[in-house]
């Protein structure tokens, strides 16, 4: 299934918390410099359907690029360009998790890949 497109991406779930408390928080200890990243391309809290948009795009567009099995459900990380408001385009990573074969992907994480592991869990 690598380089092949997420299962059932066109109803990709992203809670509005993953990304106000989590993304675009520059306070969270895991999530801060994520936070930094994402609102250096002109993303904000006011607007986080933006960057939800912008991630469910990312999970439509881009291919598989690694598949880890979990207890928790099968992860899916694709990566490379999201559209951003600054219209830079970077290349970032997203992790979705899939429980069972029938359920839509829910947004884990997202983080350029520009930037060192200890930020990108």
């Amino acid at each position: 299934m690598i380089g092949a497109k997420l299962p059932n991406a066109s109803a990709a779930n992203i809670d509005q918390s993953k990304i106000t408390a989590y993304l675009l928080n520059l306070a969270h200890l895991k999530g801060g410099a994520k936070a930094k990243f994402f609102l250096a391309r002109g993303f904000t809290p006011e607007k986080w359907e933006e960057l939800a948009d912008a991630l469910r795009h990312h999970a439509r567009h881009n291919l598989v690029a690694q598949i880890t099995h979990t207890p928790f459900g099968v992860k899916y990380a694709l990566d490379c360009n999201l559209p951003t408001p600054d219209q830079s385009g970077p290349c970032i990573r997203t992790v979705w998790v899939i429980v069972d074969p029938d359920s839509n992907p829910r947004l884990v994480t997202a983080y350029p890949l520009t930037i060192g592991k200890s930020a990108a869990s």
